[in-house]
């Protein structure tokens, strides 16, 4: 099976710069072009950046987005304290936009979304971080990617040597595998289950905790 060219966003955020780390050692992956606003820190012959000061402004024609196989949108921001507008935006608008814009340059491409565990499919519920990441996969996989997946991982434990791990995480990394491990992954297993459901596929498009942790073997 020949190694896959990806994108990757989120490289400065914990989930990205995990599923980067181990996109790096995967000799399942032969190059990385990671997106993002800032430097990701790191350099590696596989690696390649882009840097966009706002994916909403990325031209749907651009040809530095051509030749890949696969997107793993890692990018992400937390709702607490932003009202249902804002979270929209950056949330639902921003990856829309970003998953038409890789689309137009690669026709076969699979688009791999983080989410998160008890995101509503209903798009009608009364949480509203749930709502908006429903209508976010919903949409998604309406649009003609070879294959869309929706990552829906509970707690994941960062790869060694991540740097961007907030300190408030830290006192959980060790306690909270051990105690709800079937409400637990690991960042390696996280994107070893993209990498994997890009070359093989998978029979569902929502990949819950048990889905990953299969893909991932």
């Amino acid at each position: 099976m020949n190694p896959i060219k990806i994108i990757l966003t989120g490289a400065t955020g914990m989930v990205g710069e995990g599923v980067l780390m181990e996109c790096l050692e995967n000799p399942n992956v032969s190059e990385i072009l990671s997106i993002s606003r800032k430097p990701s820190g790191k350099s590696h012959p596989k690696l390649k950046e882009y840097l966009v000061p706002d994916f909403l402004s990325i031209d749907l024609h651009d040809e530095k987005l051509k030749g890949y196989d696969a997107c793993f949108f890692c990018a992400g921001i937390s709702s607490i304290g932003m009202n249902e507008e804002d979270y929209t935006k950056i949330t639902y608008d921003t990856t829309l936009h970003f998953a038409k814009a890789v689309l137009n340059q690669n026709p076969d491409m699979v688009f791999n979304y983080v989410s998160g565990a008890s995101t509503d499919s209903t798009e009608s519920g009364k949480i509203m971080w749930a709502r908006v990441k429903g209508k976010t996969e919903n949409d998604l996989k309406k649009m003609n990617f070879k294959g869309a997946y929706n990552f829906r991982p509970g707690f994941m434990k960062p790869v060694d040597g991540q740097l961007n791990v907030k300190w408030f995480f830290k006192p959980f990394i060790w306690i909270f595998p051990v105690f709800f491990q079937s409400k637990s992954l690991t960042l390696h297993e996280v994107g070893r289950a993209m990498i994997n459901v890009t070359q093989k596929g998978y029979p569902t498009s929502t990949l819950e905790i048990r889905d990953i942790k299969n893909l991932a073997i």
